[in-house]
């Protein structure tokens, strides 16, 4: 549905896009993560015909965004970062003005249909000023979707609204995937996590990881995790006694006195030993293996690019 092939966007001696390369399958909800200024608001641009690549090759719905645009802005639904809203018209005239814009067959059908998809029906005489600001993300989406696009590209569509709001628009992304590609931009690594199939990491304008982040955690933990509570001893103590077991590349003390062990290999049976041994000063409390987050595998990818 979506591939990407060398993209490169130069701004005058500023290289925004470094020849990155990816795709997104029909039905898929791809996740485009990365710090600000990596490169994610540019390439939903290219994507959406807003700009030109500078170079490479950018195909939406088997149409190219530079030769097609028209064909492809047909087929693609843009919630930017900041939404577009006309705040004098209802909520019901802004989707009809749209629907009007998107020359969409029988406007007032589909109108009432984006509007009750993303639970706004009830508020379709609002004007849109009186609108909370999760609502007007909500009616951000609805304008996105009006044309029934095939592809639907989102940008941070999360920021700045309440935790209630944030569920809301998130279980709205979460089916969009049922019947859309979806292009998901979000600093929020927890709920890339909960809602993309798979995640692009994106830094300095280049692709720096890609997969699911089931499997890009397997591949990124090369070995073990483990969190363990010891009780007796200062932190510089318990790291003393923990860090010459062979294998252990880390010890940190975590915010609720325990600390996160980082090694090459298991060594839950040393960590064991190395307690019992240590003297009555020492009690090993709980220890337990703990699995790679998503945003340690950002925090791992960003680092090492």
């Amino acid at each position: 549905m979506i591939k990407v092939e060398s993209l490169k966007k130069q701004y005058g001696a500023f290289q925004a896009l470094k020849g990155i390369s990816f795709t997104a399958k029909p039905g898929e909800i791809l996740g485009i993560l990365g710090p600000n200024g990596a490169g994610k608001t540019t390439t939903m641009r290219i994507l959406t015909g807003f700009m030109p690549p500078s170079d490479g090759k950018v195909t939406v719905a088997g149409y190219d965004v530079t030769t097609h645009s028209l064909e492809v802005r047909k087929r693609v639904g843009y919630l930017p970062e900041r939404v577009p809203l006309y705040p004098d018209m209802t909520v019901e005239g802004f989707i009809a003005f749209w629907a009007k814009l998107r020359e969409v067959k029988d406007a007032q059908a589909q109108t009432k249909r984006v509007l009750e998809r993303v639970n706004l029906y009830d508020r379709r005489k609002s004007l849109v000023r009186k609108l909370s600001k999760g609502m007007r993300q909500r009616l951000g989406l609805a304008q996105a979707l009006v044309h029934n696009p095939e592809v639907v590209i989102l940008d941070e569509p999360t920021i700045g609204i309440d935790p209630q709001q944030v569920i809301e628009v998130r279980d709205s992304v979460r089916a969009l995937g049922k019947d859309h590609t979806v292009l998901f931009s979000t600093h929020i690594l927890s709920e890339a996590e909960q809602v993309c199939d798979r995640v692009i990491i994106l830094n300095r304008g280049e692709l720096v990881a890609e997969g699911e982040p089931g499997k890009l955690r397997q591949k990124l933990d090369a070995g073990n995790h483990l969190y363990v509570q010891i009780a007796g001893g200062t932190p510089k103590e318990v790291a003393a006694l923990l860090q010459p077991i062979k294998g252990v590349l880390s010890v940190t003390l975590q915010s609720d006195g325990g600390y996160a062990v980082r090694a090459k290999n298991d060594v839950r049976a040393q960590i064991y030993e190395r307690v019992a041994g240590a003297g009555k000063g020492y009690t090993l409390l709980e220890m337990r293996p703990v699995a790679m987050t998503l945003e340690d595998i950002f925090l791992e990818v960003v680092k090492k690019s």
